[in-house]
C-alpha cells in the first residue's frame, strides 16, 4: 500500500532481459535504506527489491506487468519516481494507492502556466476506468487531482515542487504514463456494472 507522494528520483543504470521478465537497477538516495523482498513502487507500479548493492537496487518486472505500465520503453538513464510502501502509523498525504497499475495513457498536452503545469492524458476508456472531478488518480505513482474530466481525457495541474521533485518535469507530449485508477471508484463502478 502507498500513498502517491512521491520520495524521491531514482536513476535506472541497467536492464536486464530475462525471459519474459525485465531486471532493472537503480540508483537513488533510498537505495542504501532497503531491504531484499521489499515493495517500492517505481513509477507507481509495485515492485519486489531482489538485490542490492552499495547505491542501487534491482527489481523485477514480469511481463504482465510490462503490458500494463510503461516500464517496458524505460531506458538507461531515465528517472523513476520512488515510493517506499506506507507505514501504518503514518499519515495519509496522498490517498491509497496500491501500486497496481490499471492501463497507461499518453500526454496530449504539457501547459507552462505562471508557476504551475497543466498537463492533459488521454486513456482507453472501454477498459471501464473513470475520472471524476476533483477526484484522485495516480500518474506515474504521483497522487494528484482530477480535473476537467471527460469521457477519456483528464488533466492534471503540477506545482513547482511537484515538478522540481518527480519525472514529470520530463514527460512531453506524446509520452506514455502509468495510471491507477482511484481504488474506491474502481469499486463503486463495478458494483453499479460500468465495468
Amino acid at each position: 500500500m502507498f500513498t502517491g507522494i512521491i520520495e524521491t528520483l531514482g536513476t535506472v543504470q541497467n536492464i536486464q532481459h530475462d525471459g519474459g521478465n525485465v531486471h532493472y537497477t537503480v540508483q537513488s538516495a533510498i537505495s542504501t535504506e532497503l531491504k531484499i523482498d521489499q515493495s517500492v513502487a517505481h513509477n507507481g507500479v509495485c515492485l519486489t527489491v531482489v538485490s542490492l548493492t552499495e547505491n542501487t537496487h534491482t527489481v523485477t518486472a514480469i511481463e504482465e506487468t510490462l503490458q500494463k505500465s510503461n516500464l517496458g520503453s524505460l531506458k538507461v538513464g531515465a528517472k523513476v519516481n520512488l515510493e517506499r510502501c506506507m507505514q501504518m502509523n503514518a499519515r495519509l498525504d496522498g490517498h491509497i494507492v496500491q501500486g497496481h497499475v490499471d492501463q497507461t495513457a499518453t500526454c496530449i498536452l504539457v501547459n507552462e502556466l505562471d508557476g504551475s503545469w497543466e498537463y492533459r492524458f488521454k486513456y482507453d476508456a472501454t477498459k471501464g476506468n473513470v475520472t471524476v472531478e476533483k477526484g484522485s488518480i495516480c500518474v506515474n505513482g504521483i497522487s494528484l487531482t482530477v480535473v476537467n474530466s471527460v469521457y477519456d481525457e483528464f488533466s492534471v495541474f503540477i506545482i513547482p515542487y511537484t515538478h522540481e521533485h518527480t519525472n514529470l518535469q520530463e514527460v512531453k507530449q506524446g509520452d506514455s504514463v502509468n495510471l491507477e485508477f482511484d481504488i474506491i471508484g474502481k469499486y463503486v463502478a463495478r458494483l453499479m456494472g460500468k465495468s
